[in-house]
């Protein structure tokens, strides 16, 4: 099963206190690139995975989704994303994607945002995904870089952020809200290897920095330039 750290009550505490957690997608600074990489969402059947609080769900059936769901392996997660939201057409249940079966056809759009560095049995879901997904359809994702879930030290040294064994993938423990949270390492080019081995066709990557413009907004994102916090791709079916 996947680690459920979302519901420890310490980390869940933590968690609720991110931007992104108080402001939604607006405080997703990578939200603007993953906006726009969105087909048109009028009458389509959506799939969130990994959803927590419920903000993208929201926002899909807002730009005229016409059914919506989303899943995730936590209770709090789900429990806040339900006192959340008012629209009958957005549902939530909670689902391991570790094991999850997915119907043939049944989505337009799957979406996930920083939930598969979670996941040991990616290629799997990949496939899951892509069966799930109507022809043509569209799979956006975003993971933390892999230069994150490699880390020797979460600290600068110097200009640089050391790495510990980048090309050996596989489970890393970190501190991060919470002591030993488990993320699964992977180098970018086996995420994209994943994507071409489940016969989906690139669209687009993405190495996610800031813009001039969001850097003036917030200074504090300047060093985020130095090296990318996130990596967003676009596939179709």
């Amino acid at each position: 099963m996947t680690q459920n750290v979302y519901d420890d009550e310490g980390f869940f505490a933590g968690y609720s206190k991110l931007g992104r957690s108080v402001e939604g997608l607006a405080g997703a600074a990578e939200w603007p690139v993953l906006r726009a990489l969105l087909p048109n969402l009028k009458g389509k059947r959506v799939l969130d995975l990994g959803c927590g609080f419920g903000w993208f769900c929201r926002y899909v059936r807002e730009a005229g989704a016409a059914e919506v769901v989303g899943y995730d392996v936590s209770e709090k997660m789900l429990e806040r994303a339900r006192t959340t939201t008012t629209d009958a057409t957005i549902s939530y249940a909670r689902k391991d994607l570790e094991t999850l079966e997915l119907q043939p056809a049944s989505f337009d759009l799957v979406y996930s945002s920083l939930t598969f560095h979670y996941i040991e049995g990616l290629p799997r879901l990949f496939g899951q995904i892509r069966r799930a997904l109507v022809p043509g359809g569209s799979f956006i994702f975003s993971v933390e870089h892999p230069i994150y879930t490699a880390p020797s030290d979460p600290k600068w040294v110097g200009d640089t952020w050391p790495l510990d064994r980048y090309l050996d993938e596989g489970p890393r423990s970190t501190d991060w809200l919470a002591k030993g949270v488990i993320k699964q390492h992977r180098t970018i080019s086996t995420y994209l290897n994943l994507l071409i081995a489940a016969a989906y066709t690139l669209r687009h990557v993405e190495e996610w920095g800031p813009t001039p413009e969001q850097i003036a907004a917030h200074p504090e994102w300047a060093s985020e330039r130095q090296r990318p916090p996130f990596l967003l791709v676009s596939a179709q079916r």
